[in-house]
C-alpha cells in the first residue's frame, strides 16, 4: 500500500473516531477533521480508475454479486447513470465524483468522503451512509427514502430529495464513543419529504425546512435551532425536547406534537 494512501486511511480513522465522540454536528468539526487529514493527497483529490474501468468491473460482476469498490480513489470521477446498487464503497474518497442520476440502492456507503460530491437525482434507498463526511454534497431530487443516514451533511443540498422513512438519529449503541447522529447543519431541504423520518437527537441546526414535508418524523430533543420551518407540513410530528430556539415557524400546516415542550 503506497504510503500516501496508508497515512489517509490513518487519518480517517482518527477522523472517524473523532465523528464518533459527537464532535462532527458543528460545521467547525468538518474543518476541524480534514486536519487531521492531507486533503492535497493523491488519495482525497485524485481518481486511481477510469469511468470505464468502474464500468468494466461492473459487468465483470456475475451471480448477483454487486461490485467492490471499497476504499478505492475516485475523486472527480464522472460515474453518472450508472448501476452501482448494492456496491461496497465502504471507505472510498468520492471527493468532487458526479453520481447524478447513478443507482446506489442498497449500496454499502459507510465512512464514505463525498465532499462536494454530485448526487442529484440519484436512487439511494435502503443505502448505508454510516460515518460518512458529505459536507457540502448536492442530493437534489435524490432518493433517499429508509437509509441509514448517520452521516455529516453540513451544507448539503437536498432540495426535493426523498427522505420518507430515513434514519438519521443518534446510535445509542455506542454511548461509550459519544453520539453518532445525522448531521443536516445549514442543510438545505426545502420541499424535501422527509415524512416518517427518524431524527431524533440529529443536529439541524439553520436548515432550511421550507415547504418540506415533516408529517409524522420524529424529532424528539433533535438540535434544530435557527431552523427554517416555514410552510412545513408538520402534521404528527413529534418535537419532545427538540431545540427549537430561534426557528422560523411561521405557517406550518398540520397538528405537530409536544411543541409545548421545546426548548424555544
Amino acid at each position: 500500500m503506497p504510503a500516501d494512501h496508508r497515512r489517509t486511511i490513518v487519518a480517517a480513522a482518527f477522523a472517524a473516531a473523532a465523528f464518533a465522540a459527537g464532535l462532527s454536528p458543528r460545521p467547525a468539526f468538518a474543518q476541524g477533521a480534514m486536519r487531521g487529514l492531507d486533503m492535497t493527497s493523491p488519495q482525497m483529490t485524485r481518481a486511481e480508475m477510469t469511468r470505464a474501468e468502474v464500468e468494466a468491473l461492473i459487468a465483470a460482476a456475475t451471480d448477483g454479486r454487486p461490485v467492490d469498490l471499497s476504499r478505492k480513489a475516485l475523486n472527480g470521477l464522472d460515474l453518472s447513470g450508472l448501476d452501482l446498487a448494492g456496491a461496497d464503497l465502504t471507505a472510498a474518497t468520492l471527493n468532487g465524483a458526479d453520481l447524478s442520476g447513478a443507482d446506489l440502492s442498497g449500496a454499502k456507503l459507510a465512512q464514505v468522503w463525498g465532499l462536494k460530491a454530485d448526487f442529484s437525482g440519484a436512487d439511494l434507498t435502503g443505502a448505508n451512509l454510516f460515518q460518512s463526511q458529505l459536507m457540502d454534497a448536492n442530493f437534489t431530487g435524490a432518493d433517499l427514502s429508509k437509509t441509514r443516514l448517520v452521516a455529516d451533511l453540513t451544507r448539503a443540498r437536498l432540495i426535493d430529495a426523498k427522505l420518507a422513512g430515513a434514519d438519521l438519529s443518534a446510535d445509542m449503541r455506542n454511548q461509550s464513543m459519544g453520539l453518532m447522529r445525522g448531521v443536516l447543519n445549514s442543510a438545505d431541504l426545502t420541499g424535501a419529504d422527509l415524512s416518517n423520518a427518524d431524527l431524533s437527537r440529529a443536529a439541524a441546526e439553520f436548515a432550511d425546512f421550507s415547504g418540506a414535508d415533516l408529517s409524522n418524523a420524529d424529532l424528539a430533543r433533535a438540535e434544530i435551532a435557527g431552523a427554517d420551518f416555514d410552510g412545513a407540513n408538520v402534521d404528527g410530528a413529534d418535537f419532545a425536547g427538540a431545540d427549537l430556539r430561534s426557528a422560523r415557524l411561521n405557517g406550518l400546516r398540520g397538528e405537530p406534537k409536544n411543541l409545548d415542550r421545546t426548548k424555544r
